[in-house]
């Protein structure tokens, strides 16, 4: 493959997987805007993530199946084309079943862009240079759910909200026809077709198990959990949907999804730490905005741009981070420093002052992006580091899953932690406003006071207003607190993980007159 095929390789199988990754974020601040258009309230509309997400989390394990199937470089091209006019058609929506629907088919295309971009592109790069492909695609990992938000607040700050879908229509056709010119067909791609064995039952149980916990993830706080008969209903066929799903993949020939590649110790504790990068990643980019927005008064495009500029740093770091491992120096002081960091941007986060600026978090949100690419580029090349190539598909796609998991669980934690830390410190602070406290009755009176003089009402709807002002502020400190709360919890995970490096040692290998560090388990 000459230099310019590979180049256009790259930019074609990270603009991809980045688009993916940007839609799974880019609608959160939408639905607002959403919801009233289409005449529905915010609950009914949040199922335009929730499908996404449901559809996104039961592919990603079956790419590796459906690539060998079908061929992977026309599953590749068939899952863009879904992905692209699925996008076309979110955008000319005008109900809410329309589009739930069309939401669910192009998250059936997005998560095909994931892992086999990665595939692809691995495949791109000698074993020995396969660092700096990692560090490539790393890019797209840490940047993709970052630019959402803030690209989501341009286009609804300047345009309507049909644009967030209808941005992809020109980046997957240009992506499309990239794959189509320049991605080579790997040997007898494809050919196997006629007579393949398809395990259909292990492709029920699967979306049954995932499908459903996903759902349970997304929708327990909004259903209070337990309470709800649906909740309980969906964690019951999540259990026995899995539960059956692993029995039936490990004990026939050929698998929907090959597990039996977990066996290798190196892919279960790179799993083990990519879950929890997919829980630091995706609840910081959850929990950031809605304290940004509802403590600090920030407009979803200022909230976007202060995420987006520390994070340009991973453009930086990740293609450096990968020519150094390719010249074989070890992974683990990476992954060390990497969560080091990470739970330093959460302490730093956990102490910022509810007046704080934009310009506060740049200096914790550079330390995050060093610590994400760090972190997230051993991983990524860990994932095939001791799999023969054959099973490099269904390591990547397994990882990858694992990761939107973590994502998954960490916002359905944060969303839980949020709510009950929010009552805990609701009721902390009502006890400190006793009736007849001087300091509240100071404070009543200045708010009634500066509201007859500026406003020009009676005495008795002032009082009144007052104390509403009172209860708001009281609302936005304890859900200032409960997010500082969140940030910490997210540290001690990333803390708590440090340790099981202890499991991993350094090997290096040679590939052709080059060292590779590669991570492996004791």
């Amino acid at each position: 493959m000459n230099r310019l095929a590979k180049y256009i390789i790259v930019i074609t199988t990270v603009s991809a997987a980045v688009m993916e990754l940007v839609d799974t974020s880019i609608v959160n601040v939408a639905i607002t805007d959403m919801a009233g258009s289409l005449g529905v309230s915010i609950e009914d509309i949040s199922w335009v993530i929730t499908s996404y997400a449901i559809a996104n989390v039961i592919i990603i394990p079956l790419t590796s199946f459906l690539a060998e199937y079908f061929g992977r470089k026309n599953y590749y091209l068939a899952s863009m084309i879904i992905f692209t006019l699925a996008s076309y058609m979110c955008g000319q929506s005008t109900g809410l079943v329309e589009i739930i629907i069309w939401r669910f088919i192009q998250g059936v295309g997005g998560g095909a862009l994931l892992s086999t971009s990665q595939a692809i592109l691995f495949d791109a790069f000698s074993e020995k240079d396969r660092p700096i492909a990692s560090g490539l695609f790393g890019m797209g990992m840490v940047l993709g759910p970052t630019f959402g938000p803030t690209i989501g607040g341009l286009i609804i700050n300047h345009f309507s909200w049909p644009l967030i879908f209808m941005i992809n229509v020109p980046i997957g056709i240009v992506a499309t026809l990239l794959a189509y010119t320049f991605v080579e067909k790997k040997p007898k791609e494809g050919e196997h077709k006629k007579g393949m064995y398809i395990d259909y039952t292990g492709i029920l149980f699967l979306a049954a198990g995932i499908g459903c916990l996903q759902y349970v993830l997304e929708r327990g706080q909004t259903e209070d959990w337990f309470s709800s008969n649906t909740i309980r209903i969906c964690s019951a066929i999540a259990l026995a949907g899995i539960a059956s799903f692993i029995i039936r993949e490990l004990n026939i020939k050929k698998p929907a999804v090959n597990l039996r590649v977990m066996g290798n110790r190196n892919l279960v504790f790179t799993t083990i730490f990519t879950f929890v990068v997919g829980f630091g990643l995706y609840t910081s980019v959850f929990v950031y905005p809605v304290l940004a927005q509802r403590v600090m008064g920030f407009t979803a495009y200022e909230t976007g741009l202060s995420l987006l500029a520390p994070s340009l740093i991973s453009v930086i770091l990740m293609p450096v981070i990968g020519k150094v491992m390719s010249k074989g120096v070890s992974s683990i002081p990476f992954v060390v420093t990497g969560f080091i960091l990470f739970a330093l941007f959460t302490f730093l986060a956990s102490r910022m002052s509810p007046d704080a600026g934009s310009w506060d978090f740049f200096l914790p949100f550079i330390i995050r992006s060093a610590g994400l690419s760090m972190v997230m580029l051993p991983l990524i090349n860990q994932a095939v580091a001791g799999l023969q190539p054959k099973d490099y598909a269904a390591g990547i796609a397994l990882n990858n899953m694992i990761r939107q998991l973590g994502g998954a669980f960490g916002i359905a934690i944060a969303n839980n932690y949020i709510a009950h830390h929010y009552l805990i410190h609701r009721m902390n602070l009502v006890s400190n406003l006793s009736q007849g406290s001087p300091a509240l009755t100071q404070r009543l009176s200045s708010i009634s006071q500066g509201l007859t003089s500026r406003a020009g009402i009676d005495s008795a709807t002032a009082a009144h207003s007052a104390l509403a002002i009172v209860n708001m502020q009281v609302d936005r400190q304890a859900y200032y607190l409960s997010y500082l709360d969140t940030f910490r919890l997210i540290s001690l995970f990333f803390i708590l993980i440090i340790p099981f490096v202890t499991f991993l040692r350094a090997k290096k290998k040679t590939f052709g007159g080059g060292d590779s560090a590669v991570m492996e388990a004791h």
